[in-house]
C-alpha cells in the first residue's frame, strides 16, 4: 500500500497565484496539468477496465 492511499479522497489543493507568473511559467503549467489529466484518465480507465473483467468473472 502506497502512503498516497492514506491521503483523503478529494483533497482540495489551494489555488495557486498565477499573476506573477510570466508566460512561459503559465505555459509550462499548462502542459504539466495537461499530462497529470492525462495521467488521471489512464488510472480511471484501468481502473474500469479491472471493475468490468471482475464483474464478468463474478456473473458467470
Amino acid at each position: 500500500m502506497d502512503f498516497e492511499d492514506l491521503e483523503p479522497k478529494n483533497k482540495l489543493r489551494k489555488k495557486v497565484d498565477l499573476s506573477t507568473w510570466n508566460i512561459e511559467d503559465l505555459e509550462e503549467y499548462i502542459e504539466n496539468m495537461k499530462a497529470e489529466i492525462v495521467r488521471a484518465e489512464a488510472a480511471i480507465a484501468e481502473k474500469q477496465s479491472v471493475s468490468s473483467a471482475a464483474e464478468s468473472l463474478f456473473k458467470r
